[in-house]
This record gives structure tokens, C-alpha cells and sequence, in this order.
């Protein structure tokens, strides 16, 4: 059984599953989302939990739930969650989000939010093992599956948030929009000031109009390597 370890310094506890890593993806994401006055959120292919807790650590008034195809990610998930004593707020489901009609009523939530795969199948490399290749390709759930389940859950005016692929980008607001939802707010991921970004932000609203905010870049890195003040902050670096 894998060990409880400390986010940072005083910070929540997390055990990590061997399919789903702790990755910079998912607490850029959490830094990212805006939850303002949502009070019921889902985290769609939730893996071990990641997502989920900070969150739920970050806004005292939100109850999250996390949904999981896989059921050894989802017990994991519900084991970081009692962990933390955060059980009467956030719980875990084992569930396919393709069936969304199924499990929840149209619009359960204020917000949605994801960490998905990145890649469609067929591109590159594809792990044998079924919960990485789960986590890396859309091998269980395409793009347009995501969107569709997130605009199913969240209410008129609610938010869908996601970390993807910029070179993917053109394809994910074409998705998000016919489903109806608008891609609101950017933000790019640089691991340096003047380097490709590697990573994009995204925050879309259902049934809201046309418009979309571009924030400035993210920089992990100074150019001598060390943390960015940025990086510092979200990692609660001293």
C-alpha cells in the first residue's frame, strides 16, 4: 500500500495510484479554476483524487465529486479524501462518464473540471497497461465524449474547466462549442519565458456568449532554471 505524503509543508495528504502520477497538470489546474459562488463541482475522470482534494482544500464551501472509471483509482481517490477529513464534502464514484445520463441529472453541478488524456487513439505509443493507457490516450472516453458529458452536467451559466494540449486546442474549442459550451478564459504553460508553451488552460462556460479572455503566459522556470514566483506560489515554495 502506497504511502501518505504531504503536498507541501502542512498541506494535504495524498497517496498516489501507479497509473495516476502526481502530475504539475492537475495543481496548475486546480491554481487555474475560478470557483467564485459554485458550491457543487465534479472532477471527470478523477484517477486517484489529486483534483478533487485541492479544491476542496482551496474553498471551504465547495462539495466535489469525483468520478472514476477505474475502481482501484476510485477507492484511492475516496482514501485521499478520508485522509483529510474531507468525506462530508467530496466523495468518490466509480462510474463511466459516458453514462452521465445515467448517474446524474442534467445540470447536478456549478462546475466540472478534468485532467484527460491527451492523445486520440492510434497516436503513438499505447501502454498495455489499462490504467495508463487510460490516463495518456482516449482509449475509454474521446474528447467529444468529455464535452458532451460536462455540458450534460453543468447547469445554464456553469463552467467546465480542463488542462489539454495546445496543439490540440483548435480541435477543443470546436468540441466545447457544439456542445454549447463557450470557451472563456486561456492560459498558456511555458517551462521558460520565450519557449513553446506546453500546456493550455482552458475555461469554457455553458451557454454563454462569444468571448474569450487570453491571460498572460504561465512561466514555471526563471532562465536559470530556478522556480518561477509563480511556480513558488502554487507549489507553496518558501
Amino acid at each position: 500500500m502506497a504511502e501518505f505524503e504531504s503536498l507541501w509543508s502542512g498541506g494535504p495528504l495524498f497517496q498516489q495510484s501507479e497509473h495516476f502520477r502526481l502530475s504539475t497538470d492537475s495543481i496548475l489546474l486546480a491554481d487555474f479554476i475560478r470557483v467564485g459562488s459554485a458550491r457543487r463541482g465534479i472532477d471527470l475522470g478523477c484517477g486517484s483524487g489529486i483534483l478533487t482534494l485541492l479544491l476542496l482544500c482551496g474553498n471551504e464551501r465547495l462539495d466535489m465529486t469525483g468520478l472514476e472509471l477505474l475502481p482501484e483509482a476510485a477507492a484511492l481517490c475516496g482514501e485521499n479524501l478520508a485522509a483529510n477529513a474531507l468525506e462530508g464534502r467530496g466523495r468518490a464514484l466509480c462510474g463511466d462518464l459516458r453514462q452521465h445520463r445515467r448517474l446524474f441529472s442534467a445540470g447536478s453541478f456549478d462546475l466540472a473540471a478534468a485532467n484527460p488524456p491527451y492523445y486520440p487513439v492510434g497516436a503513438g505509443f499505447v501502454s498495455p497497461d489499462a490504467g495508463r493507457a487510460a490516463a495518456r490516450s482516449e482509449v475509454t472516453c474521446t474528447l467529444d465524449e468529455l464535452c458532451e458529458a460536462a455540458a450534460w452536467l453543468v447547469h445554464s451559466g456553469g463552467s467546465f474547466s480542463l488542462v489539454y494540449k495546445p496543439e490540440r486546442l483548435s480541435e477543443l474549442f470546436v468540441r466545447l462549442s457544439a456542445h454549447g459550451l463557450e470557451p472563456k478564459r486561456l492560459r498558456l504553460v511555458c517551462e521558460r519565458a520565450g519557449s513553446a508553451p506546453s500546456l493550455a488552460l482552458v475555461e469554457s462556460r455553458r451557454g454563454a456568449r462569444p468571448g474569450l479572455s487570453v491571460e498572460p503566459c504561465l512561466i514555471l522556470r526563471e532562465d536559470d532554471g530556478t522556480p518561477s514566483a509563480d511556480f513558488r506560489r502554487i507549489y507553496r515554495l518558501s
